[in-house]
């Protein structure tokens, strides 16, 4: 029966010469007047053909002319299909066009309004490059229909957010454990964004970092405001709380009040996994920065500073100054509270021009006393240097000697000593909270050193929820293991780790790996978010601001295939 359905209804390719018929998309198509039958049975051919008369008449069945004909009929109708179909692929080439051009835009920032200037601009250089070349016309005609305007990039900007967040939401679902950082900022229309960023780490040991979502707070900041917020995205798009290991954030009272902040509020609700909390060191390295004092340097250069740079005049002639003498720089800069590496950056530059400045207050008839002072050019020097290795230290976390009197540093060497040592105290109390997870940190590092494996595993067993007894036995399985021992020094020691066999330590590897140590994401994403958000485009809506920030923050790439096969493509108006 089923060879019998096979063979009945299935095109038959001697039907093109014998009934003037074709298969187009498993239809059966008459060559001459472009109907369809039904069913694709010889008898519906056959009773089709019978009405086209002259055609039997003129182009006798089995003759070289009625072969001839059918081969000319069904070239005509490729070029018809062919007709309409190029204008639509031309429409699919153009709408993913205007995709990748929305995402480089986005990338940089621009606004939706950019896309027109940048559509401006290509049609320029086309016109000028293309129009005497063979195919000019129609590679300008093509590069015309590609959709830029405003509309059209809000649209495809919000397209693009969908889908990455489609993506995320995979990763976040196979991934085995994750860790968030938490920020919150106001943009340019005084509306309070909290950026939230998370931290997956995979089977693999791999990791991937993205921005987890945007919420605007539009009244209060306070700690129930921030969990609130926070909660109900969890909620709404099903987050796989269980796997939260820790959470990163600021030292604000909303975030780690004791008992209104937003971690309290974590820790109170039985949704949440019992988790790790780390105020971002970071921002704990500039506060240890402030306990160096040293305001009786500080607070002359930035009057010095200010007062230079204050008058336009004055500005330009110190500028002109130290392009006669050559100087090392070019200019003085301002002293910023708010910036983490303003201040050290601003004294290397001032203690570099602090000859030229001399001479400059002295040209004024200004007093110059202090800058000559040895022992007060000795403390500069020294404010100098630490706050330049503290800065070092900062950048090393995002990521990312002018004194010649001997008898004088001599005298003064006690003073600089309690300055560091002081330093040194305060680090080492508000890091404190991270000695704890120290042990675990040594040796997911350097699982075969030589350690009481009891506390390890205790230690381990008390950070990480795991079993004490279970940890022990596998660490001491682990570092008798010989080929384990013998990859000990590959980078990616732990992914060669059977995961079942090992799955106490191999979970504390994986935590290890997720935890975030600063909330560096949200700052830089704050800077993102101000520079779209600019004051030119405060009526930028929360929701169009959330989408152009994730795709530009985002290290995923949309996928065009996907975006342009969801829609109806059609060439810019």
């Amino acid at each position: 029966m089923a060879e019998k359905r096979k063979r009945t209804y299935n095109f038959h390719s001697e039907w093109e010469e014998e009934f003037f018929f074709t298969s187009v998309k498993e239809n059966c198509v008459c060559l001459i007047c472009g109907a369809t039958v039904a069913t694709a049975k010889r008898h519906n051919v056959e009773r089709h053909f019978a009405t086209h008369n002259s055609y039997q008449a003129n182009y006798p069945e089995g003759s070289a002319l009625r072969a001839e004909k059918a081969r000319e009929l069904k070239a005509a109708l490729g070029k018809q299909q062919s007709f309409f179909t190029k204008p639509a692929k031309n429409s699919i080439k153009a709408t993913e066009a205007s995709f990748r051009a929305a995402h480089f835009l986005i990338k940089k920032k621009k606004a939706f309004s950019d896309g027109e200037v940048f559509k401006e601009a290509m049609m320029i250089i086309a016109n000028t490059v293309l129009k005497d070349e063979k195919n000019g016309a129609n590679l300008i005609s093509t590069l015309s229909d590609v959709q830029l305007g405003a509309s059209t990039m809000t649209r495809r900007v919000s397209a693009m957010s969908t889908n990455l967040a489609e993506q995320l939401d995979r990763d976040l679902a196979r991934c085995r454990w994750f860790s968030i950082q938490c920020d919150e900022s106001v943009d340019n229309s005084s509306t309070a964004q909290l950026s939230v960023f998370i931290r997956m780490v995979f089977a693999d040991l791999s990791t991937k970092e993205e921005l987890l979502t945007l919420l605007p707070l539009k009244t209060t900041t306070r700690g129930v405001d921030i969990y609130n917020a926070v909660k109900e995205f969890f909620v709404q798009k099903k987050v796989p709380l269980e796997k939260l290991v820790a959470v990163t954030t600021d030292g604000a009272p909303a975030m780690i009040g004791r008992h209104a902040g937003f971690i309290a509020h974590c820790k109170g609700d039985p949704d949440f996994p019992k988790l790790l909390h780390y105020h971002c060191i970071i921002h704990q390295q500039a506060l240890c920065a402030k306990v160096i004092g040293f305001e009786h340097v500080m607070t002359p250069v930035v009057k010095i500073i200010n007062s230079i740079r204050s008058k336009a005049k004055q500005h330009r002639i110190f500028k002109v100054l130290l392009q006669e003498m050559s100087a090392e720089y070019g200019d003085l800069l301002l002293h910023t509270e708010i910036r983490w590496l303003s201040r050290g950056r601003v004294l290397l530059r001032f203690l570099s021009l602090l000859g030229e400045i001399k001479e400059f207050m002295q040209s004024k008839g200004e007093d110059v006393s202090l800058l000559e002072g040895t022992e007060w050019t000795l403390d500069l020097a020294f404010l100098t240097d630490i706050t330049g290795k503290l800065n070092h230290l900062n950048c090393e976390l995002q990521g990312k000697d002018n004194a010649s009197a001997s008898e004088a540093l001599d005298k003064n060497a006690e003073k600089y000593c309690q300055v560091i040592n002081r330093l040194g105290q305060e680090f080492k109390d508000r890091f404190c909270d991270l000695d704890q997870l120290e042990p675990c940190v040594s040796f997911i590092s350097n699982p075969f050193m030589n350690k009481d494996i009891t506390d390890i595993a205790e230690q381990l067993s008390a950070t990480f929820n795991l079993d004490a007894g279970q940890v022990e036995i596998e660490i001491v399985t682990l570092q008798n293991d010989l080929h384990l021992k013998a990859h000990q020094a590959a980078p990616n020691f732990w992914s060669l780790v059977d995961t079942e066999k090992y799955s106490g330590v191999s979970t504390a590897a994986m935590k290890v790996a997720s935890l975030f140590g600063s909330t560096y994401l949200c700052e830089s994403a704050f800077s993102d978010m101000n520079f779209i958000k600019n004051k030119h485009r405060t009526r930028l809506t929360d929701a169009h601001l959330q989408d152009s920030l994730r795709v530009a923050v985002s290290s995923y790439t949309p996928d065009y295939n996907t975006l342009v096969n969801s829609m109806q493509c059609q060439s810019s108006h």
